[in-house]
């Protein structure tokens, strides 16, 4: 019973943790375009930092495995920017 709390809360520390990383790409984001950066040229350096960092973490294959996982949950719709979350 202790070990289901205890996974609870990791998952609640992940996703705080999640929310503030998002809000710091956020940020950067904002300041690239009001440097006059272009939305898809900050996109693709993000993705591309993105996958050395993820390479470097998980090696290839297991960045495969990732990319794998982006791509059902990207169908699945859950990066579109009409997605409503509640």
């Amino acid at each position: 019973m202790m070990q289901t709390g205890r996974n609870e809360i990791d998952d609640m520390i992940v996703h705080e943790k999640m929310q503030v990383a998002l809000e710091y790409q956020h940020e950067a984001w904002a300041d690239g375009v009001a440097d006059g950066i272009e939305p898809e040229i900050i996109a693709d350096a993000a993705f591309a930092l993105a996958m050395r960092e993820t390479i470097r973490i998980h090696g290839e294959h297991g960045a495969e495995a990732i990319l794998e996982t982006l791509r059902d949950r990207m169908l699945a719709g859950e990066f579109s920017p009409e997605r409503i979350v509640q």
